[in-house]
């Protein structure tokens, strides 16, 4: 929980058996009812609507992140508050985010068909800035304490969702790393 102590307003689980960052339900909900008052938000990947319910509830997740190829139809489906993960291929991803409903939250991450997230890799923090200049948005795609202050300068996001930047293994924060990357969002 170092990262809710340093300031994280949320915090995720991977609700999608083929990451390597996947947990249980289980596991999820353990955590969820140590923690204080920060949202949890479960992230899935081409889930049903059911199964998201049933597991949001299981949990008490405050909001689920769709980071699949879900229907747009599914966003008055869900009960819950929805983050809407979009790959960002260039000027295209404008486009994409405008059909996006505005009571749906966005999070820009890589475009990667295989991981869906978790790459390391940087968004084009450009395409990003003109997006956020537009509505709120996620920031998300390889940060780390090296660069998250200079993304959040050039982009103005909404929030920013870290993994793989403060981990020492998948699913695994470093509690060093998450000083770091603290410290420099304050500086931001």
């Amino acid at each position: 929980m170092a990262a809710v102590s340093l300031g994280a307003t949320s915090i995720g689980f991977v609700f999608w058996p083929e990451s390597r960052r996947y947990v249980t339900p289980d596991f999820a909900a353990s955590i969820v009812q140590g923690l204080p008052t920060v949202r949890s938000v479960g992230v899935f990947v081409n889930s049903s609507v059911e199964e998201m319910h049933e597991v949001a509830d299981k949990v008490g997740l405050t909001s689920v992140q769709l980071h699949g190829d879900e229907s747009d139809d599914m966003y008055s489906q869900l009960s819950y508050p929805v983050i809407r993960a979009i790959g960002v291929v260039g000027e295209s991803t404008i486009t994409k985010v405008d059909s996006v409903p505005q009571d749906v939250m966005v999070l820009l991450d890589v475009h990667d068909q295989v991981k869906r997230g978790g790459t390391g890799r940087t968004v084009d923090w450009d395409v990003a800035a003109t997006i956020a200049a537009k509505r709120q948005i996620f920031l998300a795609g390889g940060l780390g304490p090296d660069n998250v202050a200079a993304a959040i300068r050039r982009v103005r996001p909404y929030g920013i969702d870290v993994s793989s930047g403060v981990e020492a293994s998948p699913g695994i924060k470093e509690t060093d790393k998450l000083k770091s990357l603290f410290c420099e969002v304050e500086q931001a």
